[in-house]
C-alpha cells in the first residue's frame, strides 16, 4: 500500500467519531435544541427555533472534540436589548442542569457551559435573511453551517484529515492567540479542492496573494497573505486572521508531508517542559542575551488578551532598539502570569553613542548640533566624518534591564496590560528566567531549543 494512504488511513482510524460517540453527541444536541424552544415558550418569547451550528452540525468534527454551538435566533424586529436580556435568560435556564458555567462577552453577552461532558456556548443571534443583512457579528454562522452541509456531503473525512494536520502541524484555530485557519477556512478549502491531497498539492505553489472565490463573485479587495471569499458574503475575507507565518507554516508542512509521508505531521511528539539546566545550556550555546519582562495576566478573554500582549511586545521591541539594542527574537506568553520574552545579541552596551548630525553646509542646523554638543561633559569627542558633524556622547540606557524597569510603563500595550504593568512587573535576566516555572511557559522556551 501507498505510504501516504497507509499513514492517512491511521489517521481517519484515530480523529473520526464511532457512532456511539456521535449517537451520545446526537443525544446531547437533542435535549439541548428542545430546552432553549421550551425555555423560550415560557418566557413568552416566541418564534425561537434554536439550532446547531459549526463542525458538529455538518459532521466535520474530530473524536474528542466535544464542543457544541447552540445558537439561539431572535426576530430581526427585537432590539439588541431584548436579544441580550432574552437571550441570557433562555440560556441562564438551561445552564442550572449544567456542572458548571460562565457568560463572555464577545460583540454581545454568551453564555458557556459543561453540560454532559460537552463544552457548549450558548449564542444568541438574529435571525436575518441573509448574512450580509447581519445585525451581529455572529448572524453570518448559521448560514455558514448550511454552505457547507449542502456542499461538503461526501467530503467529510477528507475534512477530518485536513484538520488534523492543521493541529497536528500548529496551524489550525482563527483566535487571536494562534491567527491559523478556522474550521469554516478548512471546509472550504476541501470545497475548493476536493481532497486532502487536493489542499496539501495546491498550497505548495501557493504564494502570499492567492485568492479563492468559490462562487466568483469577483470583489476581492483584500491584501492578506491568503483570501477567501466567503460565499455566504462576498465582501469578507475567511482567512482575514491567518498570519503570514502561519500560512508559511503550512506552505511548508504541506511541502514536507508530499516528499516524506508521517504521522507525526498529524500526531507530533508533544513538547516538553525545559528543565532548568536546559534553559541555561540553551542560553550558553547561543551566547546572546535573554529578557524576560514578567507581571500579573489581567482577567479578560483571550481575543483581547492576545492582541494587547502582541502590541506590547511591539512596543517593547521598538524601544529597545530605539536605544540601540539589537533584537534576534521575542515572543509573548500567557499562563497563570503574563510574559514578554526577547532575545538581544547583548544587553550591555558601551558608554559611548556616535550620534551624526547635520551636514556642515547646513549652518542653521549645523549651528545647534555644535552648541548642544561641542564641549559639553557628556560628549567624548566631537569631530567631521563624510560631511558631517559626529559627536560621539554618554549613552543613557547602557543596560537594557535598567531602560525597561525606568520605560517600559510608557510602551503602549492595551488598556488591562497597561493597569497590570502599573500594578508591578519583574525583569529576569537569562538564568533568572529560571524563576518562571510553570511548565506552558518552558514549554514555549522550544521555540529557541530547535528540534
Amino acid at each position: 500500500m501507498d505510504r501516504r494512504i497507509e499513514v492517512e488511513n491511521e489517521v481517519l482510524r484515530r480523529v473520526k467519531p464511532s457512532p456511539e460517540e456521535k449517537k451520545r453527541l446526537l443525544a446531547v444536541v437533542q435535549d439541548l435544541l428542545s430546552k432553549v424552544d421550551s425555555t423560550a415558550a415560557g418566557l413568552g418569547v416566541s418564534g425561537i427555533r434554536a439550532k446547531l451550528v459549526g463542525s458538529a452540525a455538518r459532521d466535520t468534527w474530530t473524536s474528542g472534540t466535544h464542543d457544541l454551538d447552540i445558537f439561539i435566533p431572535f426576530p430581526v424586529q427585537k432590539t439588541r436589548d431584548e436579544l441580550e436580556k432574552y437571550g441570557l435568560l433562555i440560556a441562564r435556564d438551561i445552564a442550572k442542569g449544567a456542572d458548571r458555567y460562565e457568560e463572555r462577552y464577545a460583540e454581545h453577552p454568551y453564555l458557556n457551559m459543561h453540560y454532559r461532558g460537552f463544552d457548549v456556548d450558548m449564542v444568541p443571534c438574529f435571525a436575518v435573511g441573509c448574512a450580509s443583512d447581519m445585525k451581529s457579528a455572529v448572524d453570518r454562522t448559521p448560514f455558514h453551517s448550511e454552505f457547507v452541509k449542502t456542499h461538503i456531503r461526501g467530503m467529510e473525512d477528507e475534512v477530518l484529515k485536513l484538520k488534523q494536520f492543521m493541529k497536528g502541524t500548529g496551524v489550525y484555530g482563527s483566535e487571536l492567540r494562534t491567527q491559523g485557519f478556522s474550521g469554516y477556512l478548512t471546509e472550504l478549502l476541501i470545497i475548493s479542492y476536493e481532497s486532502f491531497e487536493g489542499v496539501i498539492s495546491g498550497a505548495c505553489n501557493w504564494k502570499p496573494g492567492v485568492v479563492i472565490d468559490l462562487h466568483g463573485h469577483g470583489t476581492v479587495t483584500h491584501s492578506e497573505s491568503l483570501v477567501v471569499v466567503d460565499p455566504t458574503d462576498p465582501k469578507r475575507n475567511v482567512a482575514a486572521a491567518l498570519s503570514l507565518d502561519r500560512f508559511c507554516r503550512f506552505i511548508d508542512a504541506c511541502c514536507s508531508y508530499l516528499e516524506e509521508p508521517s504521522l507525526s505531521f498529524f500526531f507530533p511528539e508533544p513538547e516538553i517542559p525545559l528543565t532548568d539546566q536546559q534553559v541555561l545550556g540553551m542560553i550558553s550555546e547561543r551566547e546572546s542575551s535573554f529578557v524576560a519582562i514578567v507581571f500579573g495576566k489581567p482577567d479578560i478573554v483571550e481575543d483581547v488578551l492576545y492582541p494587547q500582549l502582541d502590541k506590547m511586545e511591539s512596543s517593547v521591541r521598538a524601544l529597545l532598539e530605539q536605544h540601540g539594542f539589537s533584537i534576534l527574537n521575542s515572543s509573548r506568553w500567557a499562563g497563570e502570569q503574563a510574559a514578554i520574552v526577547v532575545e538581544l545579541l547583548c544587553a550591555k552596551l558601551p558608554d559611548v553613542k556616535k550620534h551624526r548630525g547635520p551636514p556642515v553646509w547646513e549652518r542653521k542646523h549645523a549651528q545647534n548640533f555644535i552648541s548642544k554638543y561641542k564641549g559639553s561633559a557628556d560628549t567624548f569627542a566631537f569631530y567631521i566624518e563624510d560631511g558631517y558633524y559626529v559627536a560621539d556622547i554618554k549613552r543613557k540606557f547602557t543596560a537594557a534591564k535598567d531602560l525597561l524597569q525606568e520605560k517600559l510603563a510608557a510602551c503602549s500595550m492595551g488598556k488591562q496590560l497597561t493597569e497590570s504593568v502599573r500594578q508591578g512587573f519583574r525583569i529576569l535576566e537569562n538564568e533568572e528566567i529560571c524563576l518562571i516555572e510553570e511548565e506552558d511557559f518552558r514549554r514555549s522556551l522550544n521555540k529557541w531549543k530547535g528540534n
